[in-house]
């Protein structure tokens, strides 16, 4: 993680913490080889040549730059955490409510899949 962005994520609210580390936490799980620094001043995930903005403000938590289909799975259950074009914003009232499997799809959708090893 770049400095930059280490100390932003180290100068998180008490309260705001868990939902970003959770955030953060299935980023890094999903992809070994990601890019983490800071663009909007706010951590950016790149790879690839694609990129997906996580900030994390007094509601909770918004993830920026993912691809509008890719919200389909979180927009069903929870229409009014779109906040716009590639915008989703998590309140802390709602995030247990949203599942770390719409949390990843939305992930891939911005970052791309993962894909699996080939068997010999």
């Amino acid at each position: 993680m770049d400095p930059a962005a280490q100390t932003y994520v180290d100068g998180l609210a008490d309260d705001t913490r868990p939902l970003f580390d959770r955030i953060h936490q299935l980023i890094v799980g999903e992809y070994t080889a990601i890019g983490i620094g800071i663009s909007y001043k706010m951590p950016v995930y790149r790879r690839a040549n694609r990129s997906l903005n996580v900030g994390a403000w007094k509601h909770g938590v918004s993830i920026y730059g993912f691809p509008d289909e890719g919200a389909l799975s979180i927009l069903e259950g929870h229409p009014e955490r779109f906040s716009g074009k590639g915008t989703l914003r998590i309140t802390h009232a709602v995030a247990d409510d949203i599942s770390d499997e719409e949390l990843i799809q939305l992930v891939r959708s911005a970052l791309g899949h993962v894909r699996a090893p080939r068997s010999e």
